[in-house]
Formats: structure tokens, sequence, C-alpha cells
């Protein structure tokens, strides 16, 4: 099977392009090393504050400029999302449940690459993921077609991962907490 994603490379200054983001393209154990060092530096709790905060960002701005590349809106953008993650490499994600008029969903990810890449390490590995998927529900949210927010701003946490003896992670969008 070859990627089912579009790569452009610029032969000028040799970048990376898909959906005409720019991309980095590297090794899995490059990035888990690199994720893991910093985990050991800073502990598990900073290290995910900090990673929470970003992937929302990043995930809102993703979801922003592939709904303008591809013309789609509301939760067809968060599909979207995670068949790009897909594809990128991360895992095999799914929605088996979505409300974003409740700010809620349940997203379940098969063959992470932090659990593949650390094999025998227990716990929650896939805590990186979680402001990704809070992110993007608040941007389907922000942008509802009425101009009226569906949801509630909403938070997301990894319920259970499969470094714990799980067949897959499970991540729960929630409302966020008052």
């Amino acid at each position: 099977m070859q990627p089912q994603l579009p790569i452009d490379v610029d032969p000028n200054t040799g970048v990376w392009t898909t959906d005409a983001l720019p991309m980095l393209y590297v090794p899995r154990h490059f990035f888990t090393n690199n994720h893991t060092a910093v985990e050991e530096a800073l502990g598990i709790d900073a290290y995910a504050e900090i990673l929470y905060k970003a992937g929302y960002k990043s995930a809102y701005f993703w979801c922003d400029k592939e709904a303008k590349q591809h013309g789609i809106a509301g939760m067809a953008v968060f599909e979207h999302y995670l068949n790009r993650l897909s594809q990128r490499g991360w895992g095999l994600f799914t929605i088996p449940e979505a409300d974003p008029s409740s700010s809620r969903a349940r997203i379940e990810l098969h063959h992470s690459s932090f659990v593949l890449a650390q094999p025998g390490k227990e716990g929650k590995l896939c805590y990186m993921f979680a402001g990704w998927f809070a992110g993007a529900m608040d941007w389907v949210n922000d942008t509802a077609p009425d101009g009226q927010r569906k949801g509630p701003p909403s938070h997301s946490k990894e319920a259970r991962c499969a470094a714990e003896g799980h067949d897959h992670c499970v991540f729960e969008v929630s409302p966020l907490a008052s």
C-alpha cells in the first residue's frame, strides 16, 4: 500500500507539503525518543499540559486550513482530521460516537505509534493526542453554519491506553468543567 495523502516536494527548497501545509517526515523512533526525553526532563504531568495546549491550538488551526482547502465543514472536518492522522502513521483513528451539540465524542485508536514504539512500557502513553481532539471539536462548534456555537467548550482525555493491556486506546471528549 502506498501513502493515501498527497505529498508535494518543492524542488527549490525541499519543503514537503500536504494540502498546502508544510510537513516534516521523520522516523517514528526519532520522534518518540525526543518525546520521551522531554517527558523525562519535565515530568509527565507538566509535559502533558504543554502538549495539550499546543496540540489544541494546532488541531484548531489545521481544521480551519483543511476546511477551506477542501470545502468541507462541521464533523466532516473532524473526520478528515482523524483520517489524515491515520494516513500519516500515528495509528488508526475512528469516531464511534460524536455529538457536537453536547461537545462529546469518543475516539478509538488502534495501533498507536506511541505504544508500538515503546514495547513493554505501561501506562497512558498516548496523552499527546488529547488536546488535538478538544481543539478539533471546538473548531466544529465555533464554525457552526448558523454562527451559533453548537456546544460548550470541550476537554479531552485519554480514558484508556493499549499500553495498559487494552486492545486499543480510547479518548473521551466532553464539555469543559466550569
